[in-house]
């Protein structure tokens, strides 16, 4: 946080508070006024003051939002609208799109201590938008192959009816193995970023199909990221069972990205070409969130750059700043 800058409560909020308070605090009040508007609760004398409030908030989320898709403007303009030439695209984005390969994740598979791997997990944890609820929003009013398809992923989602086998609870149990806490407070604003973005794109329909985009490019290079964070937690000796999560985004998110790309995004784009377009924003807004968030991660966890230069042990970095 900036030298003067005093952390807000999520109470009310500027339209332009994206550019005018730090990106910490204003994605903490933004994370906290999420977990309010999506919380079930009850109406009370004060919902005027909740809309009015609600309604700053979202105005300064659209402003947000909006200034991250005026930065991909450029590169969207010439994605093919053409189903099968865009499905193609799509699928490139597993190899070329934003933080695809980073090393961060080799780190975690191979050389990760116990106490790094639990600072990774507080992150995720803490940055976790909650799929299954974000494929419920997304889903409103979608044409019936797409809407199907996204039902199906939200039955897996949600254990196929068997509370053991809910995948959101999953992360819970690798928390615990690691005695790791969520918490918005010690969670980086680049995490609490991607949380948001997903929020923003999900719960507006306005940015309905950004949010089909987002989702299917989750599914699409999740399996690639969460094959080396089960290695590396295997290898800290957590058990199979407190590892499911990671172990059946592994193997199942792949099967999803298939049907998605399929029985969504090309229906999709069939429907109507301009989809496509709306499709692609979505796919690289959440990609370039996420790409943010490795670099922070690798920044705190002092893991080798693109460049090959290494970043000095937490341990050295802090022996070399205390005094002699």
């Amino acid at each position: 946080m900036k030298p003067g800058v005093r952390r807000r409560h999520a109470e009310s909020i500027p339209l332009d508070a994206f550019e005018r308070w730090d990106r910490l605090e204003f994605h903490q009040a933004l994370a906290r006024f999420n977990h309010d508007r999506f919380s079930a609760t009850y109406p009370g004398a004060s919902w005027r003051e909740d809309i009015a409030r609600e309604t700053a908030f979202r105005l300064a989320e659209g402003a947000w939002v909006e200034s991250e898709r005026a930065v991909l403007a450029e590169r969207l303009a010439e994605v093919p609208t053409e189903p099968n030439a865009f499905v193609a695209w799509f699928e490139a984005l597993k190899d070329s799109g934003p933080g695809q390969g980073d090393p961060l994740f080799d780190f975690l598979a191979t050389r990760a201590d116990r106490d790094e791997m639990r600072w990774f997990v507080e992150q995720e944890m803490a940055g976790e938008a909650g799929f299954d609820d974000l494929v419920a929003l997304t889903q409103v009013k979608m044409p019936i192959q797409a809407k199907l398809e996204l039902a199906r992923n939200y039955w897996d989602e949600m254990g196929r009816g068997n509370a053991a086998g809910m995948h959101g609870p999953m992360l819970e149990r690798i928390g615990a193995a690691l005695e790791a806490r969520g918490c918005i407070d010690t969670t980086v604003w680049e995490s609490l970023a991607l949380a948001n973005m997903m929020l923003a794109l999900a719960g507006s329909r306005r940015y309905a199909y950004q949010s089909i985009g987002a989702l299917g490019v989750i599914e699409m290079t999740a399996p690639g990221r969460v094959v080396r964070v089960d290695r590396g937690l295997a290898r800290l000796g957590i058990a199979s069972r407190a590892r499911q999560y990671y172990k059946i985004h592994a193997t199942l998110d792949r099967k999803h990205s298939a049907s998605w790309n399929r029985e969504v995004i090309a229906s999709l784009v069939a429907t109507d070409p301009a989809n496509a377009r709306a499709i692609a924003e979505g796919a690289l807004l959440r990609l370039t969130c996420g790409a943010r968030s490795y670099e922070r991660y690798r920044k705190e966890l002092r893991v080798a750059d693109r460049t090959g230069r290494r970043r000095r042990p937490l341990a050295a970095a802090a022996a070399a700043a205390s005094p002699a």
